[in-house]
């Protein structure tokens, strides 16, 4: 889910509105940031159980970073949550989305529970998705070990809708970041958010998504950055937002979490989390990791103002660690709007001989059609100019055992954002191949030297895709067609494939109007 998401049905309208009208700012004032308290990550955390793990492991690599990729939901979710409740000094979190749900509500306690033995947690959210969580907030921030800070915030709490009327410009810019960082030693990065659809706790769907988990140098990376974040002009206390009566009772969080952990589905998913050879893994200290130079790109949160040196930026600073693709470049975005000079970009790539490849959703897996109205104006183009496209079928996979894989589920969208160039480096973040990271939202991410992450990633695409994806390509005859592999063959598609002819339509209507830069 991104921000874009209040795109679809009459939210379009109140977008396109402010967008063509450039409402003036209407909203009540900020409040002022002088009582803040700036504080920073520990950094004496060495003497903490994680740390005494953890440095033999980075004492043997010198000056790299060991990596651990997080295809599965359910690995994800498990080592957030075991690595919590092993914390000692510190729990750093920062994320766009956190689903009031199953996962979302035994995390927070999670974050509770730490506090309540002496950790400090500080807990930086986009206030852009935190409708209905006021209350559990501000109850959470006033627990003296734990603060919490809402990002570039609603001044308006119980309307959120009209404040992209009243203060478009401003609240148009969405802090995306994603980061989970425990005693300063151990980190995640990565696309999830914080919620059900993110870890494989979802009936209806499952964003198939990656992250990685960190030791080493890309662990203090990240603190910094986080550091930078929290202590921003956009950074707001959530008791400066909020009216204090609308706080909860603390431990009112303990009892609904131990309710939530009675329901039916939530025995279901924790006894399968308990199950996960990840699991075992973790505990015995038996992961694989991989070795190598992992470096932090991170937009300047001035970037939320509109402030900031373009040149800094994620999308510019992606171009100059990754490097000039020489023989593949591997694109995968949930939410792929090329643009003008991307398309153009991309073409020249491929025109030299270099295999370029995109897997996106289609149009019956995307969650924000117009999202997809953007990236399908582009399609043609780029398909004559040789880059291979792939998009997620709705019904990517029906065998369990495939879940790992990191491409679909049973009913999926994709939600991974990764980019490998030449079997060499890897990118893996927050980061969509659209205007919105480009320009509007901060984003993050790790670039990663490490052929075998890089290639890992290819046998998953090479592998993966034919079965779960459709290949879209050109007719001799310029008519554009969907492949579809199945068991009793190919099948061809020339519509785009699960969709009526409404949603086509709508999407094509999308496709005109002047809204790329928002998407």
């Amino acid at each position: 889910m991104r921000t874009g998401a209040f795109l679809k049905g009459s939210a379009a309208l109140v977008l396109v509105a402010a967008a063509v009208f450039g409402c003036a700012s209407l909203s009540p004032p900020l409040p002022p940031l002088d009582p803040r308290v700036a504080s920073s990550a520990f950094t004496d955390t060495g003497a903490t159980r994680l740390g005494g793990a953890i440095a033999p492991l980075v004492q043997a690599h010198p000056a790299l970073s060991g990596i651990y990729p997080l295809a599965e939901g359910r690995d994800a979710f498990a080592a957030r949550i075991l690595l919590a409740q092993r914390a000692e000094r510190s729990l750093d979190l920062q994320y766009y989305i956190w689903r009031n749900d199953l996962t979302g509500v035994l995390m927070l306690d999670a974050l509770r529970a730490a506090a309540a033995r002496g950790v400090r947690v500080r807990l930086l959210l986009d206030d852009n998705n935190t409708a209905g969580l006021d209350g559990l907030l501000l109850a959470l921030d006033r627990d003296p070990n734990i603060e919490v800070r809402l990002f570039n915030p609603f001044t308006t709490r119980a309307w959120r809708g009209l404040g992209y009327l009243t203060d478009f410009a401003r609240l148009n810019r969405r802090m995306h970041n994603k980061s989970f960082t425990v005693d300063n030693q151990v980190t995640f990065v990565g696309g999830r958010n914080i919620g059900d659809e993110y870890f494989g706790a979802a009936n209806d769907v499952l964003f198939a998504d990656l992250d990685v988990m960190a030791i080493g140098p890309a662990v203090q990376a990240v603190s910094q950055d986080f550091d930078r974040y929290w202590n921003s002009a956009s950074a707001y206390p959530v008791g400066a937002l909020v009216d204090a009566g609308a706080g909860q009772p603390v431990q009112g969080l303990a009892e609904r979490a131990a309710a939530v952990r009675k329901a039916p589905a939530a025995q279901a998913y924790l006894q399968a989390l308990r199950a996960l050879p990840f699991v075992e893994q973790l505990a015995q200290r038996r992961l694989p990791l991989e070795w190598g130079e992992a470096r932090l790109v991170s937009d300047d949160p001035a970037k939320a103002r509109g402030e900031g040196a373009a040149q800094a930026r994620v999308g510019v600073r992606l171009r100059t660690l990754l490097g000039e693709p020489q023989r593949q470049l591997d694109l995968v975005s949930p939410y792929f709007v090329p643009g003008k000079a991307t398309t153009a970009e991309l073409a020249a790539i491929a025109s030299r001989g270099t295999a370029v490849r995109v897997l996106t959703n289609s149009l019956e897996a995307t969650d924000v059609p117009a999202v997809h109205a953007g990236y399908a104006k582009r399609r043609r183009e780029l398909l004559q100019a040789g880059v291979a496209l792939y998009e997620l079928r709705r019904e990517g996979m029906t065998e369990p055992a495939e879940r790992g894989s990191g491409f679909g589920s049973s009913s999926s969208s994709l939600h991974a954002k990764t980019f490998a160039v030449d079997r060499q480096r890897i990118f893996v973040g927050s980061f969509n191949f659209d205007p919105r990271s480009l320009d509007l939202n901060t984003e993050m991410g790790l670039v990663i030297d490490s052929p075998a992450l890089a290639a890992a990633l290819d046998a998953r695409l090479t592998q993966s895709m034919p079965r779960h994806a459709y290949r879209v390509q050109i007719e001799p005859d310029g008519r554009m067609v969907w492949l579809e592999q199945t068991g009793q063959g190919l099948r061809r598609h020339e519509e785009e494939p699960g969709t009526g002819f409404w949603k086509r339509a709508g999407v094509r209507i999308l496709g005109w109007l002047p809204i790329d830069w928002l998407l």
